[in-house]
């Protein structure tokens, strides 16, 4: 996570210099700290649209993902699972 420019990205609310921060109380808290980080990441990064911090996110948010030890893998997976109908909405097929 060190070699992204966090400060330099954005996410829906401004600067994403807070979502290291975030990603690791995901990745090392107890099951209400890491909900709380969750919930914070899901209005940061998936709720309105994807966002450059969204992207760079991504990886990370897989490997927590696949990770036993974490808290709220299933969280983890549903945040993915946004991110990924905000990057492909449905199309209307038009006759």
């Amino acid at each position: 996570m060190s070699r992204v420019q966090w400060h330099e990205l954005t996410h829906a609310y401004g600067s994403a210099e807070e979502v290291p921060g975030r990603l690791s109380r995901v990745a090392w808290g107890d099951a209400l700290t890491s909900a709380s980080a969750l919930s914070d990441l899901g209005l940061w990064l998936g709720e309105l649209s994807v966002f450059d911090a969204t992207a760079e996110a991504v990886p990370f948010l897989w490997d927590l993902a696949v990770t036993d030890s974490v808290a709220s893998r299933s969280g983890v997976i549903e945040l993915l699972m946004t991110i990924l109908e905000q990057a492909n909405p449905p199309r209307l097929d038009v006759q």
